[in-house]
């Protein structure tokens, strides 16, 4: 008997194992080569994790809905006009100060990067003069073994947050979800410092994306104060303890950092509204333009004071700034064959490589699940490859006699900077591919940019640089520093660009720095799928409005050409790192589906009393992990018209409402409504603003279990309400535009004993992943 039930449990188990195993046949997530990096779970709403630069953490939405209750409507109404001017001033102040400080740190990490990495390059110079080339290559290699060490331990180690370029998760904090320790003091520590290391190590990212991280951690550190273990309670910070204002300052730090980072106060505004902002007003694009025309004072300012040299390496070339002004644009008709070639181009590599760094994140996922240790062995295995390949690869280029016309001091340059890198060549000669290779990302730009030089480069050496930068832009995005993708991908395609220049030899008149250029706003917009913010960028960047034209055309080819084959790169990190990002545009097939469905397709709704005991509202809390409940009142006097004992929907409250009015023991003896002086004299707006209680933090006695709250007091009065039969897409864009939290579904029809609350949507529920997984048979409809 006992080896029948044997057999028949290995049966059971082998059997499982199949239908395990069929399963995850169809299941194309089961392959690692198509999941995300976080298994998704296959129900309607979860309980979301999500990876926040390097690190798994626990998702929570914002609420950017303003919560009416009568002690926020009592605040209103009491509110002075010195009170309401208080107010505007602090916005306007702290939108001052967040130009300021971005502006400043802007600038030191700029003076750090030019004096370590000019410091570095002159010393690997002055080997290269004496013939020391294996100590030259010993030298550097171990310079930037240590700066990429400095980097990848601080951000392993004390703020993973900080890894990667920051800019997704910004993008989904200002979407509605609140990403965990991203904007921490640590975290803006460690990504300045290391900013710095990773940039002067030579590797293949840039400080852009860093920078529009470190000004939305400025901005977001002033909003609240501080640091949260060291908060100023100042009076008038108050005004921002909430996610509403919060976000409006964030979106100033954004655009602040992308101005720093490329000295263009309009791109930067125009960066925040079409590639991170979701939510957006004329007030706010006031305030965002006064934070970066602030930035662009303190970095003129900085700059005509480092001019007298009292700032060591760090000159005119030490912010980013690639003025290709000097030279005549003239194009006619047959010139667009080429511009729209180079659009094409541009559209195909953008996505071709959008979706092998995809795969190489995925891949850098499985090597760092595995420790710190493996993060760190990455980052310096990564190091040591771009080490080798700027010192080992100019040796292969054929050194080229300087052009007559050029001054000694010209051609060839031994210094830090200079077109006509003299490297291994004998006077009067140079190395086309040293001037690409040995020297910072921002002068290798500027080289490849430079115009009225039509036989500098050698399309041999453009096809080295090219593939170089291809091979170390898949590589390098991933580990674990601060990292941006801007000056990788204008590197890569300012390459092609050029090369497309010369192909085009006398069949054109425009100058081969300009393909350049051309050819660098052709891969990001095929990358990162923007147009107006990119094309007001590079022509702050090149400082040549005649290029605006031919700009457009080839910004716009770009983006049409790239969105054929796959989603933007910042979408594909957002979806890789789990982060429950809303998008835009409802798919066709929501609907298809209303969401009276998907309320049928989640538990029932919680709902509170009015006037609730205590121990239901704790009992509540601790076997759920709802934000909020609605909160009914059963047995008023209805309206004339509607059925008598029906139930009224009185609002909405939040879990940390609940929480604070236990931990501050609001109870009463007997069930009765409270008093508007009674509820003033408890609580105030303030207190309700805070978000971070817990019910573990409340202590209730077992006498107090049997007394009641009254919640109306509490309670968001005026919450969005949808009706059953609304179409999901309708609702999913009532949601992101208005930026809620939580969304009430209510019944078409009133009747007694009919509860006024069908269900509650959340931003889990209306993700079209999560759709799909419960309503299997919209993948047909999805499909057409």
């Amino acid at each position: 008997m006992e080896e029948d039930l044997s057999l028949s449990a290995k049966a059971s188990v082998n059997n499982n194992m199949e239908a395990q195993e069929n399963e995850e046949e169809r299941d194309p997530e089961s392959n690692s080569l198509h999941r995300p990096l976080l298994k998704r779970n296959r129900t309607l709403s979860t309980t979301p994790l999500a990876m926040v630069g390097a690190k798994v953490s626990h998702i929570e939405s914002l609420d950017y809905e303003i919560n009416e209750n009568d002690l926020f409507k009592h605040d209103w109404r009491s509110r002075s006009k010195v009170q309401v001017l208080q107010y505007i001033f602090s916005k306007w102040l702290l939108a001052f100060l967040v130009g300021l400080l971005t502006g400043i740190i802007a600038t030191l990490i700029n003076l750090a990067v030019e004096n370590i990495a000019g410091y570095k390059l002159l010393a690997v110079v002055d080997y290269i003069e004496q013939k020391r080339y294996l100590m030259g290559f010993v030298f550097m290699t171990g310079v930037n073994f240590i700066l990429t060490m400095v980097a990848a331990v601080l951000c392993v180690c004390f703020a993973p947050t900080a890894a990667g370029p920051g800019i997704p998760e910004i993008k989904a904090y200002l979407n509605g979800v609140d990403t965990p320790n991203m904007f921490g003091a640590t975290t803006l520590i460690v990504k300045i410092i290391g900013s710095i290391g990773a940039v002067s190590a030579g590797l293949d990212l840039g400080k852009e994306g860093p920078l529009v991280h470190i000004g939305s951690c400025i901005a977001s550190l002033l909003g609240q104060g501080g640091p949260d273990n060291y908060r100023i309670k100042w009076r008038w910070l108050r005004y921002f303890n909430n996610d509403r204002d919060r976000r409006d300052i964030i979106t100033c730090g954004a655009s602040s950092g992308v101005c720093a980072a490329f000295r263009a106060p309009v791109g930067g505004v125009l960066f925040s509204l079409e590639e991170v902002a979701t939510w957006w007003r004329s007030a706010l694009l006031w305030r965002t333009f006064f934070s970066t025309a602030v930035v662009v004072v303190v970095l003129r300012a900085f700059i005509e004071y480092c001019k007298a040299g009292d700032c060591g390496l760090f000159g005119q070339g030490g912010l980013i700034m690639f003025d290709v002004s000097g030279v005549s644009v003239r194009y006619h008709i047959m010139d667009l064959i080429p511009v729209a070639v180079i659009g094409v181009i541009g559209g195909i590599l953008g996505s071709l490589y959008n979706y092998l760094l995809h795969k190489v994140l995925r891949l850098y996922n499985l090597i760092n699940e595995k420790g710190k240790i493996y993060k760190l062995l990455l980052s310096l295995t990564v190091s040591l490859f771009t080490s080798a390949c700027l010192y080992g690869l100019p040796f292969l280029a054929n050194c080229k006699p300087c052009d007559p016309s050029l001054s000694d001091s010209e051609c060839p340059s031994t210094g830090r900077t200079g077109n006509f890198k003299q490297f291994n060549c004998p006077k009067g000669y140079y190395n086309d591919l040293a001037t690409l290779l040995l020297t910072t990302n921002d002068d290798a730009v500027r080289n490849i940019f430079s115009i009225n030089t039509p036989s500098e480069f050698e399309i041999s050496s453009l096809t080295i640089f090219f593939a170089l930068y291809c091979i170390l832009g898949i590589f390098t995005f991933g580990i674990a520093v601060p990292s941006g993708l801007f000056l990788p991908i204008i590197l890569m395609g300012s390459a092609y660009g050029r090369m497309l220049g010369i192909a085009m030899g006398s069949y054109t008149d425009i100058d081969q720095g300009l393909f350049a250029v051309l050819g660098a706003a052709s891969l990001m917009a095929g990358s990162m799928r923007m147009t107006v913010s990119l094309c007001v960028i590079f022509l702050e960047l090149t400082n040549n409005l005649l290029l605006l034209p031919i700009t457009m055309l080839v910004l716009l080819i770009a983006k049409t050409v790239g969105d054929c084959f796959n989603p933007s790169i910042y979408e594909i990190i957002l979806d890789l790192k789990g982060l429950p990002f809303l998008d835009a545009h409802p798919e066709p097939w929501m609907r298809n589906i209303s969401v009276s469905e998907l309320a049928d397709a989640k538990e029932p709704v919680i709902t509170l009393n009015g006037i609730e005991k205590v121990g239901r509202i704790v009992d509540v809390l601790k076997n759920t992990t709802h934000n909020g409940f609605p909160v009914v009142d059963e047995g008023v006097a209805p309206p004339v018209g509607l059925a008598v004992g029906a139930t009224a929907l009185h609002g909405i409250i939040l879990r940390a409402h609940l929480v604070i009015a236990l931990k501050k023991k609001w109870f009463l003896h007997e069930k009765r409504t409270t008093e508007e002086w009674e509820v003033r004299e408890k609580f105030t707006w303030v207190e309700l603003a805070e978000r971070d209680g817990r019910i573990e933090e409340a202590a209730v006695t077992k006498d107090e279990m049997e007394m009641y709250i009254d919640l109306h007091p509490l309670t968001n009065r005026t919450p969005y309400t949808v009706v059953e039969t609304m179409s999901v897409a309708k609702a999913l864009v009532l949601f992101r535009q208005v930026g809620l939290r939580h969304m009430l579904i209510v019944p078409q029809y009133e009747a007694a004993g009919m509860s006024p609350v069908v269900g509650i949507l959340t931003r889990q529920d209306l993700r079209a992943h999560n759709i799909l997984n419960a309503f299997p048979h919209l993948e047909k409809a999805k499909g057409r």
